[in-house]
């Protein structure tokens, strides 16, 4: 999307959007000279003329501003803190219209411990977020610092499109997107969501964080969790007429990072971010309460279960289900975690585009790692395909579509050993041909590690049975080893890891919670009743 392909319902839709501003917001353009700059005037003159609650305007600024691309979000004539350093389209357009109507008065999209937590820091913090125009992942930490830098005004946030300042990723050696820096140290890098940048700041500014307190009343189920698991659970739940609360880092789970989606039953196609918005929505209908951006630190057993959140907030509930899911897995071998965002990266769609014409390699060869080197090999100069076992494991299509590729080579029964850098950049991998024993090296840019996914079950070790792999163990009812525990999707030991099947099982999870409260009429004690009475 650029200025001159803002179409008539773009710019329609604009004009819908920020009709219900309560403040006019200005976006102020820092003079000077440069190639796109026209471009960048026409793009943000479309968007001001879509609205007379939006307004364009060059200006000098005497601080000056990162360079003639640099624009930022004014209202009432005061900084928002909000900058943009390019042209904000592609992915990051809904950055941009976000940005605006938030400033103009829009509900910020942050929980309200979350909004407390960040409005205390005292401190002058200045974000720079390096994006890829075609990252996905990277309109979630922009948007989120820009929603930081609206409520308090010692914070301020640039967005800044890396493609179109070479020279400085040149010299902070960023080859990964999102990348943010914080007064120019690196502050996070990769996927990254507003949870984990608030507990970046809680290890920075630890007077922030909450004195622990019950957040509400007593609920019937606490739902952790807000992938299609989780999301099914809830709405189950809720249909039922019980109290009910998720807890989630971030809604959609891993589902929002899946740009292909073909397998969802009466849905031919569709996206990641799509399926998220569209489950959201449904859960909006009914009565659930959702605390999102925030992480479980404890959990205590008992009749009455009681969670411990990141926030210092503290649920108690009837019954409990776990629907955490999982995340990537990494190698675990030298040389990964040092070069993450300078080589190693585990999302092909983010990162592929920091390695045009260039080497690289994928760790795994099950359907992701033969569907992330087949993304690849449009963008790369060559895919290097490293298998562990003797046999590729992804479905036979994709292996067929990947060795008619001439860019793909594929090496079966080979371990990954140690990832080497030169001058803090990826520059070769060194693996073990498992068969003879010998060891190799190949000269590469980039590593992509595809080699499947690990529960996110750590904060219930102890708590509830687990196997081996840190798979929450249950019943074909969902019913974990804990009385009033319940889990449901990818955190199980249910298996085939798909989106359909998390969505049944959070569905049968909440059915057999609802059932055990039924059952169980015994747990709405005299107690719980004094503090139900008691937290509201």
């Amino acid at each position: 999307m650029s200025s001159v392909t803002l179409s008539a319902d773009i710019l329609k839709a604009i004009t819908g959007y920020t009709a219900t501003m309560e403040t006019a917001v200005t976006f102020v353009l820092q003079t000077g000279v440069h190639s796109k700059r026209e471009e960048l005037v026409n793009f943000l003159h479309f968007i001001a003329g879509a609205s007379d609650k939006v307004h364009f305007e060059q200006r000098y600024f005497d601080l000056s501003l990162r360079s003639p691309l640099t624009f930022a979000l004014e209202k009432e004539g005061q900084s928002t803190g909000i900058l943009f350093s390019g042209i904000p389209s592609g992915h990051e357009f809904n950055s941009l219209i976000l940005a605006v109507l938030q400033a103009g008065g829009s509900p910020l999209k942050l929980d309200d411990a979350i909004k407390t937590m960040v409005a205390k820091i005292q401190e002058k913090l200045h974000f720079e977020i390096f994006i890829s125009l075609s990252c996905h992942n990277c309109p979630d930490v922009v948007q989120a610092l820009n929603q930081f830098s609206l409520l308090n005004d010692n914070i301020s946030s640039e967005m800044i499109d890396g493609g179109l300042y070479p020279d400085l990723i040149k010299q902070r050696d960023i080859q990964g997107v999102p990348s943010v820096y914080l007064n120019g140290e690196l502050f996070a890098n990769g996927k990254i969501d507003i949870s984990k940048l608030v507990e970046k700041l809680q290890q920075l500014y630890p007077y922030i964080a909450k004195t622990p307190t019950e957040a509400m009343p007593l609920q019937d189920i606490v739902i952790l969790g807000g992938g299609p698991a989780g999301i099914s659970a809830a709405i189950y739940s809720a249909r039922k007429g019980l109290k009910v609360t998720l807890v989630a880092e971030r809604l959609g789970g891993q589902v929002k990072d899946t740009m292909g989606i073909e397998n969802l039953i009466s849905v031919s196609s569709t996206t990641g971010p799509k399926l998220t918005g569209a489950m959201q929505s449904h859960m909006s209908d009914y009565d659930v309460t959702v605390k999102e951006h925030l992480r479980v630190t404890g959990i205590t057993q008992g009749p009455i279960k009681t969670v411990t959140l990141t926030s210092g907030e503290i649920l108690k509930a009837r019954a409990l289900i776990i629907a955490t899911g999982a995340r990537w897995r990494e190698l675990g071998v030298p040389g990964e975690k040092e070069n993450i965002g300078n080589g190693v990266a585990y999302c092909p769609h983010c990162d592929g585009p920091f390695f045009k014409g260039k080497d690289v390699a994928v760790i795994g060869g099950g359907n992701s790692g033969i569907e992330a080197s087949l993304d690849l090999a449009g963008l790369a100069k060559s895919v290097t395909v490293f298998e562990f076992a003797p046999e590729l494991k992804a479905d036979q299509i994709l292996i067929n579509q990947a060795r008619k590729r001439n860019n793909i080579s594929i090496h079966t029964n080979m371990a990954s050993q140690r990832i080497i850098a030169t001058d803090g950049k990826v520059s070769a991998i060194e693996y073990q041909d498992r068969a003879t024993g010998e060891l190799h090296q190949q000269q590469l840019d980039g590593i992509f590690v595809q080699i499947g996914l690990i529960p996110n079950s750590q904060f219930v070790d102890g708590v509830v049975k687990l196997t081996p792999y840190g798979e929450i163990i249950i019943s074909e009812h969902g019913e974990t080893s804990e009385a009033g525990i319940f889990a449901c999707g990818d955190v199980t030991t249910v298996p085939y890891k798909q989106i359909i099947i998390s969505m049944g099982e959070g569905a049968k999870a909440s059915l057999c919670a609802s059932d055990y409260l039924l059952r169980q009429p015994e747990l709405v004690t005299e107690q719980a009743r004094e503090l139900e009475t008691t937290v509201s």
